[in-house]
């Protein structure tokens, strides 16, 4: 791919973005240390340079999400692109805050890019915020870091985050493991990258065709529950239509692990 990068790629890296960079829906499964989220800034610096997407919503965990502000975004999204970045803090309610909120809806080409934790989709306020910004930029992406934080289907933080499917152009869920403890894992992921993706727009179809359950009793009435799993092939299959699975062994050309030491103030309660 010929384009100007800040950092450069490695081979794996340059695979995943020639693979996914025009599609709408695609999965990064690059274990960590791979470099997911150059891949998918740099993803995104592509689409707005071809004028695709003018917005960037980018969601993550609490104790992730800052680092996209303070480190991923100024080492590898490149400088040619003019961009508006605000922080989404929950409890803040500041004027300061809302003033650098309202940036976000000024006229104007820069990119715009919104990093809020998913933690904030719980209620309505997060979730409300994400929708107006979606709302003004219909010409945007949204990615979902470490999007195993959205595989339970009945909580409120994925019906939220799956509500803003339907108002971006583009989708991306990034993670390392995208399976942690079954199979059934990855129903709501690709649910928010498309609902046809896995041929089941329902929960209960896709758990009926992926894994075998069994009726018992409990206090007095019957539940059903997985006892183990089937078809895992023809998943697997479907899956590598839309995603990229990356391990550190397939990476050839990374470079040595490197170690910094942080030195963190105790608060009282510490001492």
């Amino acid at each position: 791919m010929n384009y100007k990068f800040k950092t450069k790629p490695y081979g794996h890296q340059l695979d995943a973005l020639e693979a996914s960079w025009d599609k709408e829906n695609f999965a990064y499964f690059m274990e960590m240390g791979t470099g997911k989220s150059k891949v998918l800034l740099d993803n995104a610096a592509v689409l707005y340079d071809k004028g695709e997407i003018n917005a960037l919503l980018l969601i993550a965990p609490k104790g992730v999400y800052k680092n996209w502000f303070d480190s991923e975004i100024p080492v590898h999204l490149p400088d040619h692109i003019s961009k508006k970045i605000v922080l989404w803090k929950t409890s803040d309610k500041s004027i300061k805050q809302i003033k650098k909120l309202n940036t976000l809806f000024e006229p104007g080409t820069d990119l715009r890019i919104l990093i809020m934790n998913v933690e904030s989709f719980s209620s309505g306020n997060g979730a409300d915020f994400a929708y107006k910004f979606l709302s003004a930029h219909p010409k945007s992406m949204v990615a979902i870091d470490e999007s195993t934080t959205i595989k339970t289907p009945t909580s409120n933080r994925t019906k939220n985050i799956l509500k803003l499917s339907d108002h971006c152009k583009y989708r991306r869920i990034l993670t390392g493991s995208p399976v942690t403890k079954s199979p059934l894992d990855l129903y709501s992921q690709c649910q928010f990258l498309d609902p046809w993706l896995l041929d089941h727009q329902s929960y209960y179809t896709f758990r009926a065709r992926y894994s075998i359950c069994k009726k018992i009793q409990v206090n007095g009435r019957q539940i059903e529950i997985v006892v183990g799993y089937k078809n895992l092939g023809e998943l697997s299959d479907k899956i590598k239509n839309f995603s990229k699975r990356i391990l550190k062994e397939d990476c050839l050309d990374l470079p040595e692990k490197t170690f910094v030491k942080h030195y963190v103030e105790l608060t009282k309660e510490q001492k």
